[in-house]
């Protein structure tokens, strides 16, 4: 199952690539409207999801970066555990173990994660966020629904 990592290695890519792409073409802060509900906005999260202990003096750079490094590997360790007929499960880790490198990647070479996708109603914007983010999301909701299937019908 470990053949399912070349996901992984496809979002770290990607991930990587627009997040080149972004700091490149965008100045901190600065927001280029796409859509009426959506924008490319520059921003460094300095924390975790939703800049979670972002002001927290340096230290939770060095701790998020090992917590991703070590859910990594458990979740590759879970992913050659699982049987051939798994996939969706082995989907979703490996969308959860692209995303993770992705940010930690950011954690080691900048210090910060590189934030860009800004989705927004109104006036209320959800926080900035990147595609390992989405990955992330992806994987922990394709992992919800796997728990919900009938694992028997399929053994």
């Amino acid at each position: 199952m470990l053949k399912w990592l070349n996901l992984s290695v496809l979002i770290v890519i990607l991930d990587q690539l627009t997040k080149w792409i972004s700091v490149s073409v965008l100045d901190l802060y600065e927001t280029v409207p796409v859509m009426p509900f959506f924008n490319f906005t520059m921003a460094h999260n300095y924390g975790a999801a939703f800049s979670f202990l972002s002001s927290a003096g340096g230290w939770q750079r060095w701790f998020f970066a090992a917590l991703a490094v070590v859910v990594s590997v458990a979740l590759t360790i879970w992913m050659k555990k699982l049987k051939p007929n798994a996939k969706m499960e082995a989907a979703a880790l490996a969308l959860i173990i692209g995303g993770a490198v992705g940010n930690v990647i950011d954690r080691f070479v900048h210090g910060y994660v590189i934030d860009f996708l800004d989705v927004y109603y109104g006036s209320y914007h959800w926080p900035a966020f990147n595609i390992a983010d989405s990955a992330i999301c992806i994987g922990a909701v394709l992992l919800i629904l796997d728990s919900f299937r009938n694992k028997t019908e399929s053994q």
